[in-house]
């Protein structure tokens, strides 16, 4: 006697299913290769990571040779190493969801060789099949929102990927850029040579002493005027630097404190070379003598941060 399994009809279906899975587990795997092989989608984090490295080196030798660190170039390396995370972040979520769908796939090929209406029919227990239908239609609908997925990760990858091939190519550009200063800055290194902390006056340097009296004589009072900062790696822990603050607590200023702040910047770009300032930070931007003329900085996500309470000055 023949078995509902063993009948000639069951045939066709198993063959549609069969077909069925095997298109499944293709498109799986059209997402792995397509995904893999776009342009430099895998192999840009190690080569830009790399590169980043080496633009790191010529950095720090540059701010060797110009006398103290050059912020504009700390924040683009800054932005391009947090772009190259992001897209290594987003590499493996999509490898993750690849696979998850490539099993699913082979799964679904491996276990459905019998059509579902057939099975329930010559069943003992139809119910516990009607579960299992139910479970199989789940899946599918679960492997169809990781498909899904997978088509939105492949797009942010992808952007994600151009975005720190853009971080690390303006970078590039600033380093570039400031190293064709080099004989201009040499000439403001020999005008203003290094000074060292003065103990007894909060460990500033005499050039930092003169800058902060004569804008606080000029244009105080402020706020509060911090200078300063052990531990600091940067200016402010070789007291070569101080903030002007225009507000406290991390506030915005006002519109008259935000008009006064661009009155201390604009004063120390006018008598930076007479007092021997390096550069100024205020709104987000910075103006460096070294590479002269105002440039956005990148978000570094608070009011204070961002240099918007408080103009920094710097001197060489």
């Amino acid at each position: 006697m023949e078995t509902p399994d063993s009948t000639r009809g069951t045939r066709a279906p198993r063959r549609g299913l069969r077909r069925t899975a095997l298109a499944l587990a293709a498109a799986a795997g059209a997402f792995l290769l397509t995904s893999s092989t776009s342009p430099g989608a895998m192999a840009a984090e190690p080569g830009g990571a790399a590169k980043v490295r080496q633009l790191t080196r010529e950095m720090q030798k540059l701010e060797k040779e110009y006398g103290g660190n050059l912020e504009q170039l700390r924040d683009a390396r800054r932005d391009a190493n947090n772009a190259l995370k992001k897209a290594q972040v987003l590499g493996k979520d999509l490898e993750e969801a690849r696979r998850v769908v490539a099993e699913m796939a082979a799964t679904q090929y491996m276990s459905n060789g019998v059509d579902m209406t057939v099975q329930i029919l010559a069943s003992d227990d139809p119910n516990r099949l009607l579960s299992n239908a139910s479970l199989a239609r789940h899946l599918s609908e679960q492997k169809a929102a990781k498909v899904r997925e997978i088509a939105v990760l492949v797009g942010r990858q992808d952007q994600a990927r151009r975005e720190a091939e853009a971080k690390i190519k303006k970078l590039e550009n600033d380093i570039e850029e400031i190293s064709k200063q080099r004989e201009r800055v040499k000439q403001l290194l020999k005008k203003y040579k290094p000074e060292s902390p003065l103990v007894g006056a909060g460990g500033m340097t005499p050039r930092m002493i003169k800058v902060k009296n004569e804008i606080e004589a000029e244009l105080g009072p402020f706020p509060m005027i911090g200078c300063t900062r052990p531990g600091d790696p940067l200016d402010h822990g070789s007291g070569r630097a101080c903030d002007f603050m225009e507000s406290t607590a991390g506030r915005m200023p006002s519109s008259d404190r935000l008009a006064h702040g661009d009155a201390v910047a604009q004063y120390a770009i006018n008598n930076a070379s007479r007092l021997g300032i390096k550069y100024i930070i205020w709104k987000q931007r910075i103006y460096d003598l070294r590479s002269p003329g105002w440039k956005t900085m990148s978000d570094r996500g608070s009011i204070t941060q961002n240099h918007y309470d408080h103009v920094h000055i710097s001197v060489f």
